[in-house]
């Protein structure tokens, strides 16, 4: 029986957890098995990610062609 891959979690959530996997394998100190296991649920979140960085990128494809007409304007955050 294959195993089930874990809920898909929030881009921010998996980027987190991605970094501490790598982290982790950096550090050279995991067993080859772990290690294995480490890297397999790395690619995992690194496939969501990129999925979930492409759907953000659809969307924003369909929002910036509803209206073609439409001025675009220089985005200016907040913060500065």
């Amino acid at each position: 029986m294959p195993k089930k891959s874990p809920p898909a979690a929030s881009f921010e959530t998996a980027l987190g957890e991605l970094e501490q996997i790598v982290n982790r394998l950096e550090t050279g100190e995991l067993p080859l098995e772990d290690a294995l296991n480490e890297f397999e649920r790395g690619i995992q979140l690194a496939r969501q990610g990129q999925q979930q960085l492409q759907q953000a990128e659809q969307r924003v494809q369909i929002l910036l062609n509803s209206d073609p007409d439409a001025p675009l304007v220089p985005f200016t955050s907040d913060d500065a």
